[in-house]
């Protein structure tokens, strides 16, 4: 069994224990055709492991916090689904320079205040970014929440996330491809300048 195997076997037995917030039930996984719509939607495929969660575990309702997005419908809680939510975002960030969304990172759970971790599909290893613009600086409002989507994952079924209360390591660290990745060039001052992210509430 593969690394990813027994991951995805921990965190669907801790998504059928535990419910995010605004969810009464797991809901049912997405079929291939779903998953299809939704890459053809983006504009660019799923990472595996992201794909693997939507198709085997669920269409949302399970992780951190408010738990993970549903890929393409909206969830009972009202929360837009992690495709439109990207869409909405590209689009706003097309029309507010000072706010670009970089293009193909994908919002994949709501941490509240506005704040959401997303994957970014371009990244081999899927890092996984934490939005948090509470600060008012698009240029420190991004963050690395975990080297790799499976990293994220171990941090939740383990209990050692950032956002757990007796969490004492370090605060996430600024992501410093955001100004490539959107074509600012230099970013305004040190990223490393920037506020720490508020733990989500």
């Amino acid at each position: 069994m593969t690394e990813n195997e027994q991951l995805l076997e921990r965190v669907a037995a801790k998504a059928r224990s535990t419910r995010p917030w605004g969810w009464a039930s797991l809901p049912e996984p997405v079929d291939a055709a779903t998953s299809a719509r939704a890459e053809a939607a983006l504009g660019f495929p799923l990472p595996t492991l992201l794909a693997e969660l939507y198709l085997r575990i669920g269409d949302g309702g399970f992780g951190p916090e408010y738990g993970l997005l549903p890929l393409l419908d909206s969830p009972p809680s009202g929360e837009p689904a992690a495709v439109a939510q990207y869409l909405a975002n590209r689009d706003s960030g097309a029309k507010d320079p000072d706010w670009p969304w970089p293009e193909g990172v994908l919002p994949i759970s709501h941490w509240g205040c506005a704040m959401y971790a997303c994957v970014d599909c371009r990244s081999p290893q899927a890092t996984v970014l934490l939005f948090e613009p509470n600060a008012g600086d698009a240029d420190h409002s991004w963050y690395v929440d975990a080297p790799s989507l499976a990293d994220w994952l171990r941090a939740w079924v383990e209990g050692t996330g950032w956002y757990e209360e007796d969490h004492e390591g370090p605060e996430p660290p600024p992501w410093g491809d955001f100004p490539l990745r959107t074509g600012r060039g230099p970013v305004r001052g040190s990223l490393t300048t920037g506020p720490a992210p508020a733990r989500a509430t």
